[in-house]
């Protein structure tokens, strides 16, 4: 006998999931992800991530993060319950000859052992998870005591804030969901992740959008970005005519760029947490072992 699991005023939170999958499943997301490397390698950098440690990335699409960990001589593992996802990861860390174990997994229930990971690391995906409460406490438990939890996630008031607010008043969300975005919040990822991270350090840093236009970068959200992909399919022509109307708006009221080009700067929130317990480095624990 199965159960459904129900959220906040008995939202169904398992058909949510099942059609989010679908949604990221759409599109190609590699084509939009791909140029966000640099998030994944600055947050490495930030966490002073060492060859040796056990790395895993949670909601890890085609894998920034996990590639900058690997990169660094880390043992690494990824995780997406979008496998598709994982498939380009796998192609991307045979090109450049990394080593990285890929999972099936849901961000919420990760098929791991407690303190499995010295390193929990998710760039702009664990904020799209219904269930935030749940999975705040996974990416802790999976991490071992005085490991470390990084995170990057767009912050509410950033272009890309703009950007999902925008698209859900034409295709809105489920009501009853908090807003991906309040893992922008530093207060907020805070209480989240509970009592058992011993500091939460909040730096907001930008990721610069570039593209030939504003229409172009519409062009390639419409193809490749499966939330984009989704709104639209929903639409009628005149409401997929208006929506691609305030997306072009919203990007040149963002852009910055005087010589004809798309420079949109987005806001995002870089978390390094420390999970409460030993402050040896996980190489050190290692050994002693």
């Amino acid at each position: 006998m199965t159960t459904t699991r129900t959220g906040a005023a008995g939202v169904d939170l398992d058909a949510i999931k099942t059609r989010q999958q679908g949604v990221w499943a759409s599109g190609d997301f590699a084509v939009i992800g791909t140029p966000l490397q640099i998030v994944g390698e600055q947050l490495c950098e930030a966490m002073d991530v060492a060859a040796g440690w056990r790395v895993l990335e949670v909601a890890a699409g085609h894998g920034n993060a996990a590639l900058a960990a690997a990169r660094r001589g880390c043992e690494v593992t990824a995780t997406d319950y979008v496998p598709e996802l994982l498939d380009r990861l796998v192609v991307r860390a045979a090109a450049e000859g990394l080593q990285v174990q890929t999972r099936a997994a849901d961000a919420e229930a990760l098929p791991f052992p407690d303190a499995s990971f010295d390193a929990v690391i998710s760039t702009f995906g664990v904020m799209f998870a219904p269930d935030q409460a749940r999975a705040g406490a996974e990416l802790v438990r999976v991490c071992r005591p005085g490991g470390c939890i990084g995170l990057a996630n767009w912050t509410p008031d950033s272009f890309v804030g703009h950007m999902l607010r925008t698209v859900g008043r034409y295709v809105p969300p489920p009501a009853e969901l908090p807003s991906p975005l309040e893992w922008g919040v530093t207060a907020r990822v805070g209480e989240l992740l509970g009592p058992e991270a011993r500091s939460v350090d909040a730096t907001e840093r930008t990721y610069v959008f570039r593209y030939r236009s504003a229409h172009a970068w519409l062009d390639v959200f419409r193809t490749y970005y499966g939330p984009f992909v989704d709104a639209f399919a929903a639409l009628d022509c005149d409401g997929q005519r208006t929506l691609a109307g305030e997306l072009v708006t919203l990007a040149e009221e963002h852009n910055p760029s005087t010589d004809g080009t798309l420079r949109v700067p987005s806001t995002y929130l870089e978390i390094v947490a420390m999970k409460a317990g030993s402050t040896a480095s996980p190489n050190d624990e290692r050994r002693r072992s």
